[in-house]
């Protein structure tokens, strides 16, 4: 049996490995593709969302049934939820918010005829209990044109295409929707839905798929320069502190028979 010293040790390599996990393998996303179009063929819904959690799709509504229906068991886990309900209501007036500024695009470039279509992709992700990324992609005619960082509220241009999408960077109010809609409603949204969620999914691989702030970067690098370091001191004292707790015991064991 290791004495006191030894298990308190072993305590707390086990908590900085549990620490360890928590933070930097723990993270997950939550996104919603839109998809909507200013004119409809009678019995076409004008919007269709498509919700998936790392990339496991969990719901899809769209405009012709009203509905958010719920997608394997993933979707049906949540639908009891408020968050459920909340979502189900702010996708309507997203869709609907979005609808609207469909009149003032024009079609891509290469696009030859018809009305633009727009797809805005919406992205929030959690890691150690945290919002640490949150993002919306806007394509037109599934041309990527504009970008949000909604975490530090940083427009990005890609390639609007003439479409005059590239002016919504120089509106505030829209950005400040984008952000509330992000930052607030789907990370939100999500944080209730991995209480459901969290045996069924697997942590995402290290790389991030999501804008995250130059503060959560460094602060993520400063930890893992801080614990690994730590856990392989431990280990070296543990190791170190049970070789000479046994050569003790040999050495007591050996001295009796020689006397």
């Amino acid at each position: 049996m290791l004495p006191t010293s030894h298990a308190t040790r072993l305590l707390l390599l086990i908590l900085q490995l549990i620490k360890l996990d928590k933070t930097l393998g723990n993270a997950h996303s939550l996104c919603l593709d839109l998809t909507i179009k200013s004119q409809s063929r009678p019995g076409q819904p004008w919007c269709e969302v498509q919700g998936s959690v790392d990339t496991k799709p969990f719901l899809h509504y769209d405009t012709d049934s009203n509905e958010v229906k719920p997608l394997g068991l993933l979707g049906k886990e949540v639908t009891a939820t408020k968050a459920w309900t909340e979502l189900s209501q702010t996708l309507a007036e997203v869709g609907q918010e979005l609808r609207m500024m469909l009149p003032v695009l024009k079609p891509h470039k290469n696009k030859t005829r018809g009305p633009p279509t727009l797809q805005a992709e919406l992205c929030c992700r959690r890691e150690a209990e945290r919002c640490t990324g949150a993002s919306w992609q806007f394509s037109v005619d599934r041309h990527t044109a504009l970008l949000l960082d909604a975490m530090n509220m940083k427009w990005t241009v890609i390639s609007p295409g003439d479409t005059g999408i590239e002016e919504w960077e120089n509106d505030q109010v829209l950005a400040e929707y984008f952000r509330k809609t992000s930052v607030g409603d789907c990370n939100h949204w999500f944080q209730e839905f991995l209480e459901h969620w969290e045996e069924r999914l697997e942590p995402e691989p290290t790389a991030p798929t999501l804008l995250s702030s130059d503060n959560e970067q460094s602060t993520d690098l400063q930890l893992m320069a801080w614990v690994i370091p730590s856990i392989f001191v431990s280990l070296v004292l543990i190791g170190i502190t049970i070789r000479n707790h046994r050569r003790s015991r040999t050495t007591q064991e050996i001295l009796p028979g020689q006397i």
